[in-house]
């Protein structure tokens, strides 16, 4: 169980950096872009959801790397293969969306309820982070 705590605490870690990197420098694009408001929206979104992206594939290598080097817990259900599924079941569970069709056992699942809470933070940040864009845009306007 230590080695899944330390793990999950690197992860949210890492997720939490990237995503402070990823809103700063959007933020600075945003106002660096001399086009118009609806595309800098776009570009804030798109670029957000990338960050999320990549939050995503973080934990799919923590997953990886918990289960297939230190062993710790499994994926059971609809597996096809090792890196996919991880990183499937990383989209499903840091939208906390949650199909059931894949399912985390043993210590691994201690991993996935802090991937759920990392996962629903981060996106209220971006949602925070793009209405006061969007409202510094509409107050010019």
């Amino acid at each position: 169980m230590l080695i899944t705590l330390v793990m999950t605490t690197v992860l949210v870690v890492m997720a939490v950096l990237v995503h402070y990197e990823a809103l700063l420098r959007l933020m600075a694009l945003m106002r660096l872009l001399r086009i118009r408001p609806r595309t800098r929206i776009a570009v804030g979104v798109l670029g957000a959801l990338a960050a999320h992206v990549i939050e995503i594939f973080i934990f799919a290598l923590g997953y990886y790397l918990l289960i297939h080097v230190q062993r710790v817990g499994e994926l059971t259900g609809s597996l096809t293969e090792p890196w996919r599924d991880c990183v499937y079941f990383s989209f499903s569970v840091y939208s906390s969306l949650g199909f059931g069709d894949i399912i985390a056992t043993g210590p691994l699942r201690f991993l996935t309820g802090m991937e759920v809470l990392t996962g629903l933070v981060l996106i209220a940040w971006t949602a925070s982070f793009m209405y006061v864009e969007m409202q510094r845009l509409w107050a010019r306007e």
